[in-house]
């Protein structure tokens, strides 16, 4: 397995984690990435990017208040200090005996593990996986912008499908989500108008 490391765990529980990065680590990670945290062998855990929140420090307070500040100074803050970077992750599943299961897991990832971002086959792999049982976790946290995770997680996964020759994923996808949010038809409509762009 490959795939780029975005950063170590900082906290975590079964339901999600934080991960702590530099602002150089940036490049990689968006909103709605599918990541993974390998713990031992054959086992890891999958989640979805759901926040990513740039901390203040004392010498950003400072600059914000500065006139003219120097390029110089904006790129050496940017690039060499250690500028607090966190990213929140929302548990989506595990692997386990190179099983994927979109259950939580048994257990968490611990402080400083390493956290990657998925390859395209990962990520083929994890939503192929099952019957979409993954798309209830996102639907379930209701203090995230949810047609926003979920459109930006389509449009990865929808890539990554016809990439790998699955023409037919992204609609069964859709209609997964129907069934799912049958009983909350303004969100619903949200979500498809946001998927229709995809």
């Amino acid at each position: 397995m490959s795939g780029i490391e975005i950063g170590r765990l900082l906290r975590s529980g079964t339901t999600g984690f934080v991960v702590g990065c530099r602002v150089n680590q940036l490049d990689a990670p968006s909103l709605g990435a599918l990541v993974r945290v390998p713990l031992t062998e054959g086992y890891q855990v999958y989640g979805l990017i759901t926040d990513i929140h740039i901390e203040d420090d004392s010498l950003v307070r400072q600059l914000i208040t500065a006139e003219d500040v120097p390029e110089e100074v904006l790129r050496d803050n940017r690039e060499n200090r250690n500028v607090p970077v966190e990213i929140g992750v929302l548990t989506l599943g595990y692997e386990e005996g190179g099983r994927i299961s979109h259950l939580l897991p048994p257990r968490p990832p611990l402080s400083l593990d390493a956290i990657y971002l998925c390859t395209p086959e990962e990520v083929v792999a994890f939503t192929s996986a099952g019957r979409f049982g993954y798309l209830r976790h996102i639907l379930q946290d209701e203090d995230k912008p949810v047609e926003e995770l979920l459109a930006a997680h389509l449009r990865q996964a929808k890539a990554a499908q016809e990439d790998a020759g699955n023409e037919d994923w992204f609609e069964a996808a859709l209609s997964e989500l129907i069934t799912l949010m049958r009983d909350e038809y303004q969100q619903l409509m949200t979500i498809l108008s946001v998927a229709g762009e995809i």
